[in-house]
């Protein structure tokens, strides 16, 4: 398996992984002609001929026999070139001392604190080959780039989680606020905000703070939770150092979780190391590793030694990474621990 840029050829693949896409995940276009678009600016940025306000670094995964099998994606900052709102879940406290009354009250506070941060976003596997260990390549290549290329990035890290919905769709979240002040269901107005209307959409939502105990209750029970089917991707970045800080997605509630890059575990352990070729033993552990090129990157997973400041791997990793023996890779351990804990 190997994680690299997209790149024009792979549109009609893209296409038929589209197909497969749940309509909550609309940030994969499904159009062909935006599809292109995005393939295309994507190859433009890792080029280097964007600013990283516009900054869209898309990846995929595929196998040994060139099967694309999911896609994954870095943005370089939000908010710049428009508002990225988001909910950042406050407290107020009311008293009456004379009643001897006191409330404890949720609040919710819109506002565009994220701008500036880079997001990682559009991750989608294949439903018929999804596993923890594809999963856990195809998210944390992305941090072992940004460990390569932080001047590319933003100080955090922020992904927002699908929030939760019923069996239709629905967002309670949505349905008990936002469909007050934009008069569409949730999955119209989720849609309208990938078609690039989210700012527009979140200017008709009311300035003050808002109290939660005037929403339903179905819809405060959401608030800050992820949708069961995002559990997995959840844990592998928590196990990468991200967490939850009371921010939450305007639309269905879903919480955003952040990191500090520097705090960020395949960035802070990651090595620059020499590459040398041999046979790791069984037991050698399992290594993720970048060929450290920022247009051609290769990324991949693999047993690995490390003999001093020399990785060593096999020819097949090399070929993955096309790399020769003494020329430079960033790596870092994979963490088989969280993995496991993950799978558990």
């Amino acid at each position: 398996m190997i994680v690299r840029p997209v790149n024009i050829t792979d549109l009609p693949a893209l296409q038929d992984l589209a197909r497969h896409v749940d309509p909550a995940l609309t940030s994969l276009p499904i159009s062909e002609e935006r599809m292109a678009h995005r393939v295309r600016w994507s190859q433009r940025t890792f080029a280097q001929q964007v600013e990283r306000a516009d900054a869209d670094y898309l990846f995929v995964l595929e196998d040994d026999d060139q099967r694309l099998l999911g896609v994954s994606a870095l943005a370089g900052a939000v908010g710049e070139r428009e508002p990225w709102y988001n909910y950042r879940v406050g407290l107020t406290v009311n008293s009456a001392p004379v009643l001897g009354i006191e409330r404890h009250i949720p609040t919710l506070f819109l506002n565009n604190e994220m701008t500036g941060q880079s997001q990682l976003c559009s991750l989608f596997l294949r439903p018929d080959l999804r596993s923890v260990g594809n999963g856990r390549l195809l998210s944390t290549a992305r941090l072992l780039f940004v460990a390569e290329f932080p001047e590319l990035f933003g100080e955090k890290l922020i992904a927002g989680l699908r929030g939760c919905t019923d069996e239709e769709g629905c967002s309670p979240f949505w349905d008990s606020l936002g469909r007050h002040f934009f008069k569409r269901d949730f999955f119209h107005a989720d849609h309208l905000s990938v078609m690039g209307n989210k700012a527009s959409i979140a200017e008709l939502m009311p300035r003050q703070p808002l109290y939660t105990c005037l929403l339903t209750e179905e819809a405060q029970a959401v608030i800050g939770q992820m949708h069961p089917n995002t559990r997995h991707a959840a844990q592998i970045l928590q196990a990468e150092g991200f967490s939850y800080h009371n921010y939450i997605d305007i639309f269905d509630g879903g919480p955003l979780i952040e990191a500090a890059v520097g705090n960020i575990r395949a960035v802070r352990d990651s090595q620059s190391l020499t590459l040398s070729i041999g046979t790791p033993d069984d037991e050698a552990p399992t290594w993720l590793i970048h060929n450290r090129r920022l247009e051609n990157c290769r990324i991949t997973a693999a047993k690995a030694r490390l003999v001093g400041n020399q990785l060593l791997i096999d020819r097949l990793t090399a070929k993955r990474l096309q790399l020769q023996p003494g020329q430079s890779v960033r790596a870092v351990p994979m963490a088989l621990r969280h993995m496991q804990a993950v799978a558990a």
